[in-house]
């Protein structure tokens, strides 16, 4: 296959996971950009393209709420180097580990980016939802089971039309202009249509006969699993605790660690994560010159 080499740029698609993963393989990734999923599934927003330069990878992203930025250069050539060519090209490397940052970004600008930060929680705690910090998840969600029968199953591409339809419901009374609305819902089906291909995981609840909540995520690195996707239904008080336990419970409980991505500098999601008490936060950093 041939792959674009600098000044040359693709567009990711699906036939560039066997190009692309064998670099993010090189590191134990710790952001939640770094995954291929991620990366494919959100390409009608961000816009991913990649080039070689120097023989590392690089992947520059144009999404239409910021300006475009690349991830970190993944490879072992000369990445002090490719770091400046890449920033002729655009105004900031984004996303970026603070382990990379120190290593090789010195005498560049390098800003907190804590919008950005990703939650990451022990699996256990997520799962067995011990003690006096974690009474309220508990509280929620047995109320949810003394009031509704439900039934968990692992989530299929068969399930795309049902989890569409949840997610129209869930868009009633929001701002469906909104262009990271529209990004979602395209992420979504593009993690549903492409599931087996991308390697994903995923479960659903189903509560009165439909599909009320839904999870999709994968693996980030080997100790490690990323939830991309959740939605619920919020009229089921609990649900949204009962989905999150019983997701990582089926299908992400060999990994130590999950990692629930950013919070985009929302008070209200902010508030969410926090309340999960996480095990750490990933810190993130923008490079420029």
């Amino acid at each position: 296959m041939n792959v674009p080499r600098f000044p040359e740029f693709k567009s990711v698609g699906l036939e560039d996971r066997d190009v692309i993963q064998p670099y993010i393989d090189l590191y134990a990734p710790e952001v939640c950009e770094m995954n291929f999923a991620n990366t494919f599934i959100w390409r009608q927003f961000d816009y991913p393209r990649f080039t070689f330069i120097n023989d590392n990878l690089c992947l520059l992203f144009d999404p239409p709420n910021e300006s475009d930025y690349f991830l970190q250069p993944m490879g072992c050539t000369d990445l002090p180097g490719t770091i400046l060519t890449c920033l002729s090209l655009a105004p900031r490397l984004s996303r970026i580990p603070a382990s990379f940052a120190s290593r090789y970004c010195s005498g560049l600008r390098c800003a907190p980016d804590r919008d950005n930060f990703d939650y990451v929680y022990a699996t256990s705690d997520l799962i067995e939802l011990k003690g006096k910090k974690f009474d309220g998840k508990r509280n929620r969600i047995n109320k949810f089971e003394r009031c509704y029968a439900y039934k968990y199953f692992c989530l299929t591409p068969d399930h795309l039309q049902d989890c569409r339809r949840l997610f129209e419901e869930w868009l009633i009374g929001k701002d469906q202009a909104n262009c990271t609305i529209q990004a979602q819902k395209d992420a979504i089906g593009e993690g549903l249509t492409h599931f087996e291909a991308l390697r994903l995981a995923g479960g659903a609840i189903e509560v009165e006969g439909k599909i009320a909540a839904f999870s999709i995520g994968g693996r980030l690195s080997a100790e490690t699993a990323v939830i991309h996707i959740e939605i619920v239904n919020p009229k089921y008080e609990g649900l949204a605790q009962l989905m999150n336990r019983e997701f990582v419970r089926n299908e992400l409980a060999a990994y130590a660690l999950i990692n629930r991505e950013q919070d985009l500098g929302l008070p209200g999601l902010r508030r969410a994560k926090l309340s999960y008490h996480p095990h750490h936060l990933v810190e993130k950093y923008g490079i420029s010159k």
